[in-house]
């Protein structure tokens, strides 16, 4: 019996777990996922979760269930790549013969002190569940500062001005328009948008130091009730701990079949690895159908191509509350009420499908 253990339940995870199950697992092939949740979170909705706009339930979805499926709940603390284990908080270490490493991202603070002890975060479903219990008992007036204008800042201060139209929301960016990887047009629609809901944008801001209900901008001191943090990422501390090839996020080197160079027992997907690509759910499901394809090879004893085509990506969208939107799909920049249809019905297939 052979033992395939996923690390997190992501986007990656799921969708490697949806591609094999029920029909393309060999009968000596056992699949364990480990996740410290017991269900796949819909990551790319957190913004909402956190501004109070949805429930939790909707950004849940349960695994499947099969035979040869496994979740175990539980914390890595760290990966043995010499012996073939998974460390884990308080249990005893999980051996594997094939191991997919997809345990996601955590806020890269840049080393700005204080960022990481008095700032909140919507990286991860406790954080954004902690993020909406802050912001949902502010009372009226309150100021709630946003370090950070690219796609995750964007969404949740639109958010946050229709669950909380009584809160002062500052957005702080530090270049010259908000949404700096979109084309001019889309940040200057969203900015529009934001001055008609009076969303306050801080543009060439640097933040150089954050206290408790202190921003320092420019290391001038700016009162915030709440400050949120969407200014970057790296990858998940556990990934960045392995001593191999990674590049200056902290994500692993794979090679063109998505596995650590010298050891093709042990793969990386989603936020993990080191890829052209900004990272994304999109890309993430990309990678993971090459990885299924690289074992269903294997399992048949069939020859690998030697590299993989590209994973191409549709686009991005963006919300600006329940109506509107913005986004680029196949290199066309769109707005306003239809780019939010469309990603409200990306998002229901992609719940249907897997739910």
């Amino acid at each position: 019996m052979k033992n395939l253990v996923i690390l997190g339940g992501g986007y990656g995870g799921m969708k490697i777990l949806n591609e094999l199950l029920p029909d393309h697992l060999p009968d000596d092939v056992y699949i364990t996922l480990v996740d410290r949740v017991p269900y796949h979170c819909l990551k790319t909705e957190y913004y909402a979760l956190a501004a109070g706009t949805i429930s939790d339930r909707h950004v849940r979805v349960s695994f499947p269930e099969h035979p040869q499926l496994k979740v175990k709940y539980g914390e890595v603390t760290g990966i043995n790549l010499e012996e073939n284990k998974v460390l884990l908080k308080d249990e005893e270490a999980l051996c594997y013969d094939d191991l997919i490493i997809g345990l996601g991202c955590e806020d890269k603070y840049h080393n700005v002190p204080g960022a990481d002890e008095f700032t909140y975060s919507i990286q991860s479903i406790e954080k954004s569940r902690a993020t909406y219990s802050i912001l949902n008992n502010l009372p009226p007036g309150s100021v709630v500062g946003i370090v950070g204008a690219g796609l995750s800042g964007v969404e949740l201060a639109s958010e946050l001005s229709e669950s909380r139209s009584d809160l002062n929301v500052k957005l702080f960016d530090r270049g010259d328009h908000i949404l700096s990887d979109f084309p001019d047009r889309l940040s200057k629609y969203v900015e529009n948008w934001f001055d008609k809901h009076n969303i306050e944008i801080v543009n060439n801001s640097n933040i150089t130091k954050v206290e408790e209900k202190l921003l320092y901008n420019h290391d001038v001191p700016v009162h915030c009730d709440v400050i949120v943090w969407t200014a970057g990422i790296q990858a998940n501390r556990i990934v960045r701990d392995i001593d191999v090839e990674k590049d200056k996020l902290g994500r692993l080197t794979v090679t063109p079949h998505h596995h650590l160079p010298g050891n093709e027992h042990v793969f990386v997907v989603g936020d993990c690895a080191s890829l052209p690509h900004a990272p994304s759910a999109q890309l993430a499901e990309g990678q993971a159908e090459q990885i299924v394809e690289v074992f269903k090879k294997r399992w048949k004893g069939e020859q690998l191509p030697p590299f993989f085509p590209a994973i191409k990506l549709k686009g991005v969208l963006g919300s600006l509350g329940k109506k509107e939107g913005f986004g680029m799909m196949a290199d066309r920049a769109i707005t306003g009420r239809v780019a939010r249809l469309i990603k409200s019905g990306i998002l229901w297939m992609y719940k249907y499908h897997n739910g």
